[in-house]
């Protein structure tokens, strides 16, 4: 299928060793190449395509797909591929370390570190969904700029007014002029609209001056569409506008906070050149890969034969389940034989019994159907 959007990996000492190049194979290889090798489990990795048996294994043809490509030059590895984890670059489990602590996967570099070697303390709570290392922070410098805003906390569901909230732009109703003068008369002040209120009534205005919108562009940055000819609002030069701090330490963030990253032009262009695209992709992340893979496995454990049945009519479904019962019935009693005399049930004797079955299915169509009036 070629690089995998996410898939569960493993590497294989005994084909690779240390000093060796580092190479990956996908599940199935581990169970059908490499059974009885001793495997590292690294979990699940983006865009990767299995190497079992190209030129990285001098010895080794795959058994499932023979035909490979000598390298997959699309593939990164790190010395998780030689069983090594975290900025300490141990094994895990590690016999010699006798502390007790979880590791935590990065989700930009994929690696897997112990929470006392990130630099900041995880949440106590474990309320946090996914985790960026100390050297990809570093790397995607601008995600502290939203540090402040999404890292350690729970974001609530989006809605058109916390959108609104967010992009820090704020709708104001305001009184026409006869409601604002009643008031100033009912408090016994009268005096003149002051400069706010001036630039407020210029706002509404209807006008294409091009002051006032130098004067809105410093405040919200955006940029022109060419294509539509339209301002789309850059979140990421707003947050930048306010004071944030870079930290040497991981950061931790909630479940939806993907949602929340800029996506204007010159945003999706930044995360290309630091190859990080996958930043806005909710669909990427491992939660949204278990989730799928739940979903697999609970329409492999439906029945093949109710499937079958909801795609018929009714005079089909119960031709079908008097078929299945006389089936049922019949090869019960064919094998009860065969378990109360002790004996093995062979190959040939299957086929004996579905062609004899056969056989008087076919005895039986062949009589005069009787129909109902």
């Amino acid at each position: 299928q070629g690089a995998v959007k996410r898939q569960a990996l493993y590497a294989c000492s005994t084909c690779t060793p240390p000093g060796a190049e580092p190479a990956g194979i996908c599940l199935a290889c581990s169970y059908e190449c490499h059974g009885t090798h001793r495997l590292f489990e690294l979990y699940t990795k983006r865009n990767f395509r299995c190497d079992c048996g190209n030129s990285k294994f001098k010895n080794l043809q795959c058994k499932l797909l023979p035909e490979k490509g000598k390298v997959n030059s699309g593939n990164k590895y790190n010395d998780n591929f030689y069983g090594l984890y975290c900025t300490c670059k141990r094994p895990y489990p590690d016999p010699e370390d006798e502390i007790p602590d979880e590791m935590i996967q990065c989700i930009v570099c994929e690696d897997w570190f112990h929470g006392r070697h990130l630099g900041a303390v995880p949440p106590e709570s474990g309320d946090f969904h996914e985790m960026v290392c100390q050297a990809c922070m570093k790397h995607c410098h601008f995600l502290w700029a939203y540090a402040p805003q999404l890292a350690g906390k729970e974001i609530p569901p989006l809605t058109k007014a916390n959108s609104l909230e967010d992009e820090r732009i704020v709708l104001k109703v305001e009184e026409s002029k006869e409601q604002k003068k009643e008031i100033k008369k009912e408090s016994g002040v009268e005096h003149h609209d002051t400069k706010e209120e001036k630039q407020l009534e210029q706002f509404n205005e209807p006008s294409t001056s091009s002051g006032y919108c130098s004067k809105f562009l410093q405040k919200f940055p955006m940029e022109l569409d060419e294509t539509t000819s339209e301002f789309s609002f850059c979140k990421l030069k707003e947050l930048q506008s306010k004071p944030f701090v870079k930290k040497d330490t991981a950061t931790f963030w909630p479940s939806n906070w993907r949602s929340k990253l800029c996506t204007c032009e010159d945003c999706l262009k930044m995360y290309s050149e630091l190859e990080v695209q996958f930043l806005t992709d909710e669909c990427d992340t491992v939660l949204a890969y278990e989730n799928k893979g739940t979903s697999d496995q609970e329409t492999e454990r439906r029945d093949p034969l109710m499937d079958t049945l909801n795609s018929m009519n009714r005079v089909q479904q119960v031709e079908l389940i008097c078929e299945y019962n006389d089936l049922k019935t019949e090869l019960t009693d064919y094998l009860r034989r065969f378990a109360d005399e002790g004996t093995v049930v062979k190959r040939e004797d299957i086929q004996h019994f579905f062609e004899e079955f056969q056989s008087r299915k076919r005895r039986r169509t062949n009589r005069m159907q009787y129909y109902c009036s």
